[in-house]
């Protein structure tokens, strides 16, 4: 049995052996095609069938966790261990952080023994996956849930996220870049390659005119970004939005250039990919910046 619990969001991406096996506390969230909502009761989608959906034209619609919603959810966790460290979606892009919070300091001042904290993570997929897997060697090294709380947001910056999309008129859609920038994108077949900056936002950084090329400047990124880390850590992860050949292209030429082995490759699940869009591939690992 494990001395806390660490919980996060179905924004993580996390696979679900992953998350079985570290006894993580999960919150899906929510998500709604043609008046069906999927997600807060187990029933999802094949991630193939949600992106054919989406290449078809239509727009998913998501929803983040309430506080009331957080507050039922860790009210089950607390029947469980009294200690929880949740890690969130990134506040830059969905309020569910907020839920958390205000949910906590309820449960927090209602029942004296429990002790949650929650903590904006600034990421998303599976760059929130990799946050929540280094709290998760954190627990296993024996910190207590106050160092693993001290830690997680001290290097929270050193979380790095970079990607590319096959179509930025998802991200335009969901109010992630304008519509100036998505316009001039699809007329030059432009394929942008995006971050996500110290504030948990997505911001565009370079834009290459072939898909392999988009995909060869995101290796290209980590070597730039990785600093110390490139000696420091062997960790990558990948998500993918229904196209993971190419995601296997990207991780293969990382074992290439840098030997890197421990990967999990995994889907990006509805409530990042119905803003992002099929043809994604997102590469996430430790740097010396963002």
């Amino acid at each position: 049995m494990f001395p806390y619990i660490i919980c996060t969001d179905s924004g993580s991406d996390l696979p679900e052996d992953y998350i079985a096996q570290q006894e993580i506390g999960y919150f899906p969230l929510t998500y709604m095609i043609n008046d069906k909502t999927y997600g807060s009761n187990g029933e999802n989608l094949p991630f193939h069938e949600f992106y054919d959906y989406m290449r078809a034209g239509n727009v998913p619609k998501t929803s983040q966790v309430n506080p009331e919603e957080a507050k039922e959810g860790l009210k089950k966790l607390l029947e469980k261990n009294k200690n929880i460290l949740v890690l969130a979606l990134s506040s830059g892009i969905s309020g569910t952080y907020n839920s958390f919070r205000i949910a906590a300091e309820e449960l927090n001042e209602e029942e004296s023994d429990s002790n949650i904290i929650v903590i904006d993570s600034l990421a998303a997929s599976l760059g929130e996956g990799l946050y929540v897997y280094f709290a998760c060697l954190n627990r296993e090294k024996g910190m207590s849930i106050e160092e693993n709380a001290k830690w997680l947001t001290d290097n929270r910056l050193k979380f790095t996220h970079v990607f590319t999309v096959d179509d930025l008129n998802h991200l335009y859609r969901g109010g992630r870049v304008s519509r100036g920038t998505a316009i001039i994108g699809t007329v030059l077949s432009i394929k942008p390659v995006l971050h996500v900056d110290d504030e948990g936002k997505l911001i565009p950084l370079k834009n290459v005119r072939s898909r392999k090329k988009a995909l060869m400047t995101l290796v290209d990124l980590m070597e730039e970004k990785m600093g110390s880390y490139k000696e420091k850590s062997d960790v990558f992860f990948i998500s993918h939005g229904d196209c993971e050949e190419e995601a296997n292209i990207v991780k293969e030429e990382i074992n290439r250039r840098f030997g890197m082995k421990t990967c999990i490759i995994n889907h990006i699940g509805p409530l990042i990919g119905a803003h992002s869009g099929p043809g994604t591939v997102a590469l996430f690992f430790l740097g010396d910046e963002r």
